[in-house]
C-alpha cells in the first residue's frame, strides 16, 4: 500500500514537568511496546523528523505514509487554545479525505469532551477512546493487558516475516 508506518503517534508537545510522563511513554512505552514487541513501526515527531527538515511538509508526508493516526489525549491537548500542526492535519485527514483511521489513547481521565474540537468530539462519538489505567506506573504494562490488546485491536495487521 506504499506506507512505511503502522502508525503517527500525535502528543501533546510542552516543556513543563507534567509533559514527563507523556514524553516518556511516547518515546519509551510505545516503541518498547509496539515496535520490539509487536512488530509495528511508528512514526514519532522528534524522532523521526530530522532537524533542518521543513517541519510542516515532513508532518504532512509521514502521516501519508502511514496507515493509523494515534493521538494521545490529555488536559494540556485539550486546554491547548490552538491545535498543533500534526493534530490539524490529522484530524483532516481523517475526516474530510477518510483515508487514515484515529486511535485516541485517553491518556488521563478526561471527563466532559465539551472542551475539545468539534472533530475530535465526533470521532470519540464514533469509535470512543483506548483509556490508559496505569498512569506513572514505574513498569509500562505487559503486552497482554486490556489497553495494550484494545491498541493492538485498532493497529493494521502485521505480516510477520518468517
Amino acid at each position: 500500500d506504499g506506507k512505511i508506518y503502522d502508525a503517527y503517534v500525535i502528543y501533546p508537545k510542552s516543556h513543563n514537568c507534567e509533559a514527563g510522563f507523556v514524553e516518556y511513554f511516547v518515546y519509551q512505552v510505545m516503541p518498547d511496546i509496539l515496535e520490539n514487541k509487536c512488530g509495528y513501526k511508528l512514526c514519532i515527531y522528534g524522532r523521526d523528523i530530522y532537524p533542518g527538515e521543513d517541519t510542516a511538509s515532513a508532518i504532512e508526508k509521514r502521516m501519508q505514509k502511514s496507515r493509523r493516526l494515534i493521538i494521545l489525549l490529555t488536559y494540556q491537548l485539550i486546554n491547548c487554545k490552538e491545535p498543533a500542526y500534526d493534530q490539524h492535519i490529522a484530524l483532516y485527514n481523517a475526516l474530510i479525505q477518510n483515508d487514515t483511521k484515529v486511535i485516541l489513547l485517553e491518556m488521563e481521565t478526561i471527563g466532559s469532551y465539551e472542551k475539545l474540537q468539534e472533530s475530535l468530539r465526533f470521532i470519540i462519538k464514533k469509535q470512543g477512546t483506548i483509556k490508559w489505567k496505569e498512569q506513572h506506573t514505574v513498569h509500562p504494562q505487559s503486552t497482554n493487558s486490556k489497553f495494550w490488546k484494545q491498541v493492538r485491536y485498532h493497529m493494521p495487521l502485521t505480516l510477520k516475516s518468517s
